[in-house]
């Protein structure tokens, strides 16, 4: 039943089936990260980002169930949208996300972590993310609804590189972005600073960092450097 369900552990959205995000209602299966209302704040900043830009070009690493690519498109319709994530389970959400919202959202099965050549020769205006940052040695820590039920791949990754998504999407990022294209990032409160001069070091600019509604270091802005 439902009530053991949720006794055991499992969170709402999944025994629901959906979760809402940016005022839409997304489908949700054990196969896909539950959208979480910081991530509301990053799309809201690309929204901002974006103003002035006729019709954004904007890509989304590691979409998971879509939620961002999706309530971007619905928000700047004027933008086209291209999503990537390596897991099927978690594709196949995303598009039946972007059909069921009416969203022209390309979804593409590609690797962030290795150059996402799915997309060779094609340029952005952004290029966003929230790609999985928690280090393993958190998971005893955590709540058991998200370390039994949601996927550790869309969550986890190993303590001696926790950034391996960030610089490998920012090295990609490098030779997607526009001229005056920003990269934008979803990330771990405690990285912050070490995020920060991740970027500088791979040559991004303007870093800007903005907390969340809980007052935690959440979103990550910045330009890629030019010669």
């Amino acid at each position: 039943s439902r009530a053991e369900e949720l006794a055991a552990g499992c969170p709402i959205q999944y025994i629901l089936g959906e979760a809402e995000f940016c005022g839409e209602t997304f489908a949700v299966r054990s196969g896909v990260l539950i959208p979480r209302p910081e991530t509301e704040e990053l799309v809201m900043w690309a929204i901002e980002k974006s103003h002035g830009l006729h019709s954004p070009r904007i890509l989304d690493v590691c979409t998971g169930s879509g939620c961002i690519a999706i309530a971007l498109k619905k928000r700047i319709p004027a933008a086209t949208l291209s999503a990537i994530e390596l897991s099927e389970e978690a594709l196949a959400i995303a598009q039946e996300n972007a059909e069921r919202l009416h969203a022209d959202v390309e979804f593409i099965k590609d690797d962030a972590l290795h150059g996402m050549h799915s997309i060779d020769g094609q340029e952005f205006d952004i290029i966003i993310s929230n790609p999985p940052y928690i280090p393993q040695s958190e998971i005893s820590a955590m709540r058991i609804n998200v370390t039994q039920y949601e996927p550790h791949m869309a969550l986890f990754v190993d303590d001696d590189d926790p950034l391996i998504f960030y610089r490998e999407i920012a090295r990609t990022a490098q030779r997607h972005l526009t001229h005056n294209g920003w990269l934008m990032f979803e990330i771990h409160e405690t990285l912050a600073d070490k995020t920060m001069l991740m970027l500088a070091e791979e040559g991004y600019t303007d870093i800007e960092l903005r907390e969340d509604f809980r007052q935690k270091p959440r979103m990550i802005c910045c330009r890629p450097g030019r010669e």
